[in-house]
């Protein structure tokens, strides 16, 4: 059974419906990928390994990272590896960094990340409550050096909330990433439950909203994590809330948990749900949604922005324009973006448990 209690904390939200639980070692045939390979696949971990950038791909053992790095994709995590926030399903290490901050950092991320030749990178980062600005000033420095060095590449930010203050969501947004994401992570009931108690469902919608406001122009995304204990009714209603908060951009994949102390799996979506969940998101106005078990927040971000720039019809800057050009060329001007997977088709099929997070110690 779910360790998720069935009590809404908000009245308004109907009880949810009992939801079939299916132990976590009977993992369906939908949850099996490919171990990562191929040449673009090693080059670049070569490449990573020398410049000494900690990406989030590696350390969670994410399935898609073959694929993603083949394309040309890396997500990149800033301001260390210790989170002062204790989310459920999350195994990243919580803690108190207590200000501590490598001042070098923005610096050398952006040097190491010019030489890698990526067409697309997302900066990521800890929740990290214990600076006055929640490290907005620090991930904001990266954008900009990135956008001086590197002009061509694209720059997602995927930021915490910064508690809600409009001063350092303004910072970020005022380095002009390309893309400002911000994960709601679970539906409004379940987010006392499976998120930090720091954490709170509408000041997660008032950070996207207060993105959009401050640059209507450019891309807002969110992820939702499914297979918690909501229901597909849930999950429509934060489809929904993102959307008129402004959000363009959507995730949905399936929860995997990291280890037995993290929140139980209740379902294991099937990949009908996720075609209706992609369905509907298209039809209520998101200008791209990925929507399958294996997606992630990251998950195929080049293609995302090049669908969503495509579908709204609105016209980049011209370094994104040089950037956007190739991709556009050797996918089709159409919504099906999703490049071939990268995998060394000689690789075994295995679970996609044994690629996740590890607890560091």
């Amino acid at each position: 059974m779910t360790d998720v209690p069935d009590k809404a904390h908000d009245e308004r939200t109907p009880a949810p419906r009992r939801l079939n639980v299916v132990h976590q070692d009977k993992k369906p045939d939908w949850l099996k990928v490919r171990a990562p390979g191929g040449d673009n696949y090693t080059k670049l971990k070569q490449t990573l390994r020398k410049l000494d950038l900690y990406t989030v791909c590696e350390e969670a053992r994410c399935p898609n990272m073959g694929e993603c790095w083949g394309a040309g994709t890396a997500t990149v995590m800033l301001l260390g590896h210790t989170c002062t926030r204790g989310c459920r399903f999350c195994a990243v290490t919580t803690g108190n960094p207590r200000g501590y901050v490598d001042p070098r950092e923005p610096e050398h991320v952006a040097s190491a990340i010019a030489q890698v030749g990526l067409k697309y990178v997302v900066l990521t980062m800890v929740d990290r409550d214990d600076l006055l600005d929640g490290g907005a000033a620090h991930m904001a420095k990266a954008v900009r050096n990135l956008h001086q060095l590197a002009p061509e590449l694209l720059v997602e930010t995927l930021v915490g909330d910064f508690g809600g203050r409009k001063r350092d969501i303004a910072t970020m947004v005022g380095a002009e990433p390309d893309v400002f994401a911000h994960n709601i992570e679970v539906p409004r009931r379940l987010t006392p439950f499976i998120r930090d108690q720091r954490c709170d469902y509408d000041l997660s919608l008032s950070v996207l909203r207060r993105a959009k406001e401050l640059a209507p122009s450019r891309f807002v995304k969110s992820s939702i994590m499914v297979g918690m204990g909501e229901t597909d009714e849930e999950v429509v209603e934060t489809m929904s809330d993102l959307r008129s908060a402004g959000v363009d951009i959507i995730t949905l994949g399936q929860y995997l948990r990291p280890t037995p102390k993290h929140a139980s799996v209740a379902r294991f979506v099937e990949p009908a749900v996720f075609a209706e969940y992609e369905r509907l998101g298209k039809e209520m106005g998101f200008e791209f949604v990925a929507s399958g078990a294996l997606v992630r927040s990251s998950y195929h971000a080049a293609e995302g922005f090049v669908a969503a720039r495509l579908r709204a019809g609105r016209t980049p800057s011209p370094a994104a324009e040089r950037t956007l050009a190739p991709v556009e060329r050797e996918s089709g001007a159409d919504d099906s973006l999703i490049a071939a997977p990268v995998f060394n088709p000689a690789a075994p099929l295995i679970p996609v448990t044994a690629l996740l997070r590890t607890v560091r110690d």
